[in-house]
Protein backbone atom coordinates (compact mmCIF):
# COMPACT_ATOMS: atom_id res chain seq x y z
CA UNK A 1 0.00 0.00 0.00
CA UNK A 2 3.24 2.04 0.67
CA UNK A 3 4.12 1.41 -2.48
CA UNK A 4 1.10 2.34 -4.27
CA UNK A 5 0.79 5.78 -2.60
CA UNK A 6 4.44 6.39 -3.14
CA UNK A 7 3.96 5.70 -6.71
CA UNK A 8 0.70 7.72 -6.45
CA UNK A 9 2.34 10.77 -5.51
CA UNK A 10 5.43 10.63 -8.12
CA UNK A 11 2.62 10.19 -11.21
CA UNK A 12 0.99 13.09 -9.69
CA UNK A 13 4.13 14.78 -9.58
CA UNK A 14 5.25 14.41 -13.55
CA UNK A 15 1.72 15.00 -14.56
CA UNK A 16 1.91 18.65 -12.88
CA UNK A 17 5.67 19.22 -13.93
CA UNK A 18 4.63 17.84 -17.39
CA UNK A 19 1.99 20.65 -17.40
CA UNK A 20 4.15 23.39 -15.38
CA UNK A 21 7.08 22.59 -18.36
CA UNK A 22 4.58 24.04 -20.90
CA UNK A 23 5.66 21.78 -23.51
CA UNK A 24 3.74 22.32 -27.48
CA UNK A 25 3.33 18.93 -27.96
CA UNK A 26 3.40 15.34 -26.37
CA UNK A 27 6.39 14.13 -27.84
CA UNK A 28 8.24 11.41 -26.15
CA UNK A 29 11.50 9.41 -27.78
CA UNK A 30 9.39 6.11 -28.19
CA UNK A 31 7.87 8.05 -30.62
CA UNK A 32 10.47 9.37 -32.96
CA UNK A 33 11.48 7.69 -35.80
CA UNK A 34 14.83 7.03 -36.03
CA UNK A 35 15.05 4.89 -38.94
CA UNK A 36 13.53 7.43 -40.89
CA UNK A 37 16.95 9.40 -40.79
CA UNK A 38 19.36 7.18 -39.50
CA UNK A 39 22.30 9.57 -39.75
CA UNK A 40 20.60 11.40 -36.64
CA UNK A 41 22.81 9.95 -33.57
CA UNK A 42 20.44 7.74 -31.83
CA UNK A 43 22.30 6.25 -29.16
CA UNK A 44 23.71 10.21 -27.94
CA UNK A 45 20.41 11.22 -27.98
CA UNK A 46 19.16 8.57 -25.14
CA UNK A 47 22.44 9.04 -23.59
CA UNK A 48 21.27 12.50 -23.10
CA UNK A 49 17.85 10.89 -21.88
CA UNK A 50 19.67 9.94 -18.46
CA UNK A 51 19.81 13.83 -18.19
CA UNK A 52 23.70 13.38 -16.46
CA UNK A 53 23.99 16.57 -18.69
CA UNK A 54 21.71 18.55 -16.13
CA UNK A 55 23.34 17.36 -12.96
CA UNK A 56 26.29 18.48 -14.92
CA UNK A 57 25.00 22.06 -16.05
CA UNK A 58 25.58 21.52 -19.30
CA UNK A 59 23.88 22.84 -22.26
CA UNK A 60 22.79 21.09 -25.39
CA UNK A 61 22.45 22.93 -29.29
CA UNK A 62 20.11 20.51 -31.63
CA UNK A 63 21.45 22.24 -34.99
CA UNK A 64 20.13 21.11 -38.63
CA UNK A 65 17.48 22.23 -41.17
CA UNK A 66 13.57 22.81 -40.81
CA UNK A 67 11.55 19.23 -39.99
CA UNK A 68 14.08 17.12 -39.47
CA UNK A 69 12.82 16.46 -35.98
CA UNK A 70 14.85 18.93 -33.36
CA UNK A 71 11.50 20.30 -31.71
CA UNK A 72 10.36 16.77 -31.01
CA UNK A 73 13.67 15.35 -29.65
CA UNK A 74 13.78 18.59 -27.53
CA UNK A 75 10.67 18.12 -25.82
CA UNK A 76 11.10 14.20 -25.10
CA UNK A 77 14.50 15.16 -23.52
CA UNK A 78 12.32 17.33 -21.92
CA UNK A 79 10.25 15.11 -20.87
CA UNK A 80 12.80 12.47 -19.94
CA UNK A 81 14.60 15.38 -17.51
CA UNK A 82 10.67 15.30 -15.27
CA UNK A 83 10.63 11.65 -15.40
CA UNK A 84 14.19 11.87 -13.49
CA UNK A 85 13.01 14.04 -10.86
CA UNK A 86 13.96 17.75 -12.39
CA UNK A 87 12.26 20.74 -13.44
CA UNK A 88 11.63 21.94 -17.16
CA UNK A 89 10.37 24.54 -19.17
CA UNK A 90 10.22 24.85 -22.70
CA UNK A 91 9.69 28.02 -25.10
CA UNK A 92 10.01 28.45 -28.73
CA UNK A 93 11.00 31.63 -29.99
CA UNK A 94 7.50 32.78 -30.63
CA UNK A 95 6.55 31.99 -26.98
CA UNK A 96 10.10 34.02 -26.38
CA UNK A 97 9.95 37.20 -27.95
CA UNK A 98 5.66 37.67 -26.83
CA UNK A 99 7.19 37.40 -23.44
CA UNK A 100 10.08 39.60 -23.93
CA UNK A 101 7.63 42.18 -25.44
CA UNK A 102 5.03 41.50 -22.74
CA UNK A 103 7.82 43.01 -20.40
CA UNK A 104 8.42 46.16 -22.54
CA UNK A 105 9.98 48.62 -19.79
CA UNK A 106 8.07 47.45 -16.90
CA UNK A 107 11.28 46.24 -14.18
CA UNK A 108 8.66 44.13 -12.38
CA UNK A 109 7.59 42.43 -15.23
CA UNK A 110 11.03 41.71 -16.47
CA UNK A 111 12.06 40.16 -13.06
CA UNK A 112 8.54 38.00 -13.18
CA UNK A 113 10.14 36.80 -16.63
CA UNK A 114 13.59 36.53 -15.54
CA UNK A 115 12.53 34.40 -12.58
CA UNK A 116 10.64 31.80 -15.04
CA UNK A 117 13.01 31.43 -17.14
CA UNK A 118 16.18 31.41 -14.75
CA UNK A 119 14.57 28.59 -12.42
CA UNK A 120 14.29 25.19 -14.23
CA UNK A 121 16.98 23.18 -14.12
CA UNK A 122 16.66 22.43 -17.99
CA UNK A 123 15.19 25.13 -20.14
CA UNK A 124 14.26 24.71 -24.05
CA UNK A 125 14.48 27.57 -26.11
CA UNK A 126 13.13 25.93 -29.61
CA UNK A 127 13.41 27.21 -32.75
CA UNK A 128 16.20 29.88 -32.44
CA UNK A 129 16.50 31.67 -36.05
CA UNK A 130 12.67 31.47 -37.09
CA UNK A 131 11.87 35.00 -35.75
CA UNK A 132 14.23 38.29 -34.63
CA UNK A 133 14.12 39.41 -30.94
CA UNK A 134 12.19 42.49 -30.08
CA UNK A 135 14.47 45.48 -29.46
CA UNK A 136 16.66 44.76 -26.20
CA UNK A 137 15.37 41.18 -26.98
CA UNK A 138 18.68 40.23 -26.95
CA UNK A 139 20.42 42.15 -23.67
CA UNK A 140 17.76 40.40 -21.76
CA UNK A 141 18.21 37.00 -23.47
CA UNK A 142 21.97 37.57 -22.47
CA UNK A 143 20.86 37.83 -18.93
CA UNK A 144 19.23 34.50 -18.92
CA UNK A 145 22.29 32.48 -20.34
CA UNK A 146 24.70 34.41 -18.23
CA UNK A 147 22.88 33.92 -14.98
CA UNK A 148 21.60 29.97 -15.79
CA UNK A 149 25.71 29.65 -17.53
CA UNK A 150 27.53 26.96 -15.05
CA UNK A 151 23.79 26.38 -12.60
CA UNK A 152 21.05 24.95 -14.86
CA UNK A 153 21.09 23.67 -18.34
CA UNK A 154 19.72 25.16 -21.26
CA UNK A 155 18.65 23.52 -24.60
CA UNK A 156 17.90 24.93 -27.69
CA UNK A 157 17.46 24.14 -31.36
CA UNK A 158 17.86 26.59 -34.11
CA UNK A 159 17.55 25.84 -38.49
CA UNK A 160 19.95 28.88 -38.52
CA UNK A 161 24.07 28.46 -38.45
CA UNK A 162 25.93 29.55 -34.96
CA UNK A 163 27.78 32.07 -37.04
CA UNK A 164 24.61 33.65 -38.06
CA UNK A 165 23.07 34.41 -34.67
CA UNK A 166 24.45 37.84 -34.57
CA UNK A 167 21.79 38.95 -37.20
CA UNK A 168 19.11 36.92 -35.84
CA UNK A 169 20.04 38.78 -32.20
CA UNK A 170 20.16 42.34 -33.93
CA UNK A 171 23.29 43.19 -31.68
CA UNK A 172 26.44 41.40 -32.86
CA UNK A 173 28.34 41.91 -29.15
CA UNK A 174 25.61 40.36 -27.15
CA UNK A 175 25.42 37.06 -29.55
CA UNK A 176 29.13 37.00 -29.17
CA UNK A 177 28.63 37.24 -25.37
CA UNK A 178 25.56 34.59 -25.31
CA UNK A 179 27.55 32.46 -27.89
CA UNK A 180 30.63 32.29 -25.28
CA UNK A 181 28.49 31.21 -22.44
CA UNK A 182 26.84 28.95 -24.45
CA UNK A 183 29.46 27.16 -26.04
CA UNK A 184 31.43 27.34 -22.87
CA UNK A 185 29.84 24.33 -21.72
CA UNK A 186 27.88 23.23 -24.27
CA UNK A 187 27.61 20.03 -26.87
CA UNK A 188 26.53 21.18 -30.83
CA UNK A 189 24.63 17.88 -32.28
CA UNK A 190 23.92 17.81 -35.85
CA UNK A 191 20.30 16.70 -36.81
CA UNK A 192 20.20 16.25 -40.36
CA UNK A 193 18.14 14.37 -43.30
CA UNK A 194 15.36 14.52 -44.51
CA UNK A 195 12.02 16.58 -43.24
CA UNK A 196 9.19 14.16 -41.26
CA UNK A 197 6.86 17.10 -42.48
CA UNK A 198 7.43 16.95 -45.89
CA UNK A 199 7.19 13.21 -46.04
CA UNK A 200 4.38 13.43 -43.98
CA UNK A 201 2.46 16.12 -46.57
CA UNK A 202 3.30 13.62 -49.26
CA UNK A 203 2.19 10.39 -48.06
CA UNK A 204 -1.30 12.39 -47.18
CA UNK A 205 -1.35 13.84 -50.64
CA UNK A 206 -1.27 10.37 -51.73
CA UNK A 207 -3.48 8.73 -49.66
CA UNK A 208 -6.34 10.86 -51.16
CA UNK A 209 -8.30 9.50 -53.80
CA UNK A 210 -8.49 10.92 -56.72
CA UNK A 211 -11.25 13.40 -57.78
Amino acid sequence: MLQDELNGRQSKAIARDTKAAAFREPRTLSDFDFSFNPGIPRVRIYELAGCQFITQARDILLIGPPGVGKSHLAQALGKEAIRHGHKAYYRSIFDLVRDLNATGTDTNKQDQILHRYLKPELLIIDDMGMKALPKHGAELLLEIIVRRNGLHSTLMTSNRPIEAWGELLGDLPSAGAILDRLLHHAEIIAIEGRSYRLAERVAETESKPAA
